[in-house]
């Protein structure tokens, strides 16, 4: 897995996940509760029936997680990367983006102006890049990128030395 249910309560936030994962015709799921369930704290202080939305509204979360992860993986696999281990700080990134695209594709605002679509197309645009190897996944990856790094030297005399030989 390439984000953590900690991660997404940290970013975007349990307020919004609560928001956007509750099941249709059921109360919006406590801040608390959905905080709670997400770093799997104590519950035992709300009702049963409150945290069987919040489980509910879980399960949608890991779904979409599930979604994003196959869709990561599904450009990554292009590139031989996978198993990723350990999973570079993008790729969570890339992965918190099309997680949360997912869980609000019932929004009625998606265009390229909404922060939540613009960063899903980012993610995908990277993937893509990555998986036709023009994008690297940081330091260790084995990507060779052209026109970048260190100056190469020829031996030998250049137009610049040749005019420079009579002075």
């Amino acid at each position: 897995m390439y984000i953590s249910l900690a991660q997404l309560a940290a970013r975007p936030g349990a307020q919004e996940l609560a928001q956007v994962a509750t099941p249709a015709q059921s109360r919006v799921v406590n801040t608390d509760l959905m905080l709670a369930t997400l770093n799997g704290a104590d519950r035992s202080a709300w009702p049963a029936d409150e945290i069987a939305v919040a489980d509910a509204a879980l399960a949608r979360i890991n779904d979409a997680i599930a979604d994003a992860v196959a869709m990561i993986d599904g450009f990554l696999g292009r590139r031989g990367y996978l198993p990723l281990n350990p999973v570079p700080g993008i790729v969570t990134t890339w992965c918190r983006a099309i997680t949360r695209y997912f869980l609000h594709q019932d929004r009625l605002k998606a265009d390229d102006k909404d922060t939540i679509t613009r960063d899903y197309k980012d993610a995908q645009r990277l993937l893509q890049l990555t998986a036709e190897g023009k994008f690297s996944l940081g330091g260790d990856d084995a990507v060779v990128t052209t026109g970048a790094g260190e100056p190469e030297f020829t031996q030998g005399s250049t137009t610049f030395r040749d005019a420079l030989k009579d002075y």
